[in-house]
């Protein structure tokens, strides 16, 4: 990196490399923390493809923590699509079908409703949540880790111009194939490629055969069908089929959502991916940290992937801010792979399961009709109702880490970790929603700053002195569990770090407890 042609730039507090929807939150979460932030993306502008497809509730939680909620619904589909059809055809009747829990009707667990769109929707209104500044068609080539510091090499497709960055940190968004992940030679584990997929974006008149039953998604006997956007738009992805290159897409399309054949259909875009399981061996080496789908490839099914990677810059990005402003020690930093590394293995786990089913289900329904059997009857599935109820993921989700105090207590123990959320307020939980005035939610009263809700504000008084950042909540003491004196600490990222029960049992607990979570 000693090249004389190489332009230097000035310094950075955080480079982050991928701007997909998990660079893009964590972009705008750190500004909100008044964290120096450069974001640079290789292609020359948001993915133009329809791509992830649900926002669920947790996610849309952390959205209304940014103001961004009420933008990312304005142009969402309506709650009636949060559902999953099951047909042989776009012309054929369900055999089944599941909802979304979360998103298809509000929940009592939650302020936030979960919402069916489109990547290409949300991306902008992510990018518009934030100033810092973003270079389009960037790429990172090459980086080198320093004792203060990371030294990212970029290469400006644009200009043909190479710029060599220095930043404290830098988060790799930069997606599956990360070349992040790749420079830093970590490895993966997991299945890999499970599928090759194909996308195709086109344009038919089928307002007519779709609008009967509203769904967010109808999976067929091939593949599955989905309307982009509330007011049109076409895709179908499923299994590459063979010879794809030289594919009669719009006959095969015919044949596959069994439409007429006259149909004029207009092919607009086809995309060919693969469909990749895996999690990184380690979320990052030093100051350089891996998120979303860098760290963990999931499956589609079931649209945990992209959710998964809101979650981990949510996780991150609080912390990072402690480190770069003096109130939390490095070694804070190390709580995120702690905490964020179990999740991805059970995400990975659910989402590979509902690809195998999914598969399975489809091969059986192309069998039945094969077989000259009627459409109409029914094939018994391989899941129950509960199975796309992931509740208790989504919202279910408990840390055990150094950031987090035990304080002794048995925590929750669900007849289903993924199906069942039992809202709690045992440390590592995350903090319980409940309503606090008409328009208020306890989740509203988290943001940049560590907060404790408490039924006496007044006996913790004087508890806490700086630098941590922190603010006092009432609680009423029925609502947390608490006795009349309690209290319960929550992270700025909505989990609760520590719970006194009966009251502060001395007058520096909580001074404790903050310079234990941060290391400072």
């Amino acid at each position: 990196m000693t090249d004389q042609n190489v332009v230097v730039d000035d310094e950075v507090e955080v480079l982050i490399v991928g701007g997909g929807p998990v660079g893009l939150t964590a972009r705008a979460l750190l500004e909100r923390w008044g964290v120096r932030v450069l974001m640079v993306e290789r292609h020359s502008e948001l993915s133009p493809f329809p791509r992830s497809r649900l926002i669920n509730v947790r996610s849309m939680e952390i959205f209304r923590q940014l103001a961004l909620d009420e933008r990312i619904t304005g142009n969402a589909f309506a709650p009636e699509f949060g559902n999953i059809r099951f047909r042989d055809t776009l012309t054929g009747p369900d055999y089944t079908m599941a909802n979304w829990v979360g998103v298809h009707a509000p929940i009592p667990e939650s302020p936030a409703l979960g919402v069916i769109t489109s990547q290409d929707r949300l991306e902008p209104h992510l990018l518009a949540g934030a100033a810092a500044p973003v270079r389009f068609g960037v790429e990172l080539i090459d980086l080198t880790e320093e004792a203060d510091g990371v030294v990212a090499l970029l290469l400006d497709h644009g200009r043909g111009a190479r710029t060599r960055v220095r930043a404290r940190y830098l988060l790799a968004a930069d997606g599956a194939n990360s070349t992040v992940r790749q420079l830093l030679g970590i490895g993966t584990a997991g299945p890999g490629v499970i599928a090759d997929i194909s996308t195709v974006v086109f344009d038919a008149d089928l307002d007519r055969l779709y609008e009967r039953q509203p769904s967010g998604v109808l999976f067929l006997a091939h593949g599955s069908f989905i309307r982009i956007y509330p007011e049109g738009g076409w895709a179908w992805l499923g299994q590459t089929p063979g010879e794809a290159d030289r594919a009669d897409w719009p006959g095969f399309l015919s044949r596959v959502l069994g439409i007429d054949s006259e149909e004029p259909i207009h092919v607009l875009r086809v995309q060919h991916w693969e469909m990749k399981a895996y999690v990184a061996e380690r979320f990052g080496h030093g100051r350089i940290l891996l998120t979303g789908d860098a760290a963990h490839a999931i499956p589609v099914t079931g649209g945990l992937g992209m959710n998964a990677g809101i979650a981990d810059v949510h996780n991150l990005c609080w912390k990072l801010a402690g480190v770069l402003q003096g109130w939390a020690a490095p070694t804070l930093l190390d709580s995120y792979e702690q905490e964020r590394h179990p999740v991805a293995h059970r995400t990975l786990r659910q989402a590979v399961a509902n690809a195998e089913l999914l598969f399975q289900v489809q091969a059986r329904r192309r069998e039945h009709l094969e077989s000259g059997a009627a459409a109409s009857e029914e094939i018994e599935l391989p899941w129950s109702e509960r199975y796309f109820a992931q509740l208790g993921l989504v919202l279910g989700v408990a840390y055990d880490s150094d950031a987090v105090l035990a304080d002794g207590s048995a925590p929750p123990d669900p007849a289903d970790e993924d199906a069942d959320y039992v809202p709690s307020t045992h440390p590592g939980h995350r903090m319980p929603h409940f309503w606090l005035a008409p328009d208020r939610s306890t989740l509203d009263t988290f943001g940049e700053w560590f907060t404790l809700l408490t039924p006496d504000p007044a006996a913790w008084e004087g508890q806490v002195t700086p630098p941590w950042p922190l603010r006092v909540e009432s609680l009423p003491a029925e609502l947390g569990g608490l006795g009349p004196l309690g209290a319960v600490l929550v992270r700025p990222d909505g989990h609760v770090a520590a719970r006194w029960q009966d009251g502060p049992p001395g007058d520096s607990v909580l001074s404790e407890a903050l310079t234990a979570i941060t290391g400072k």
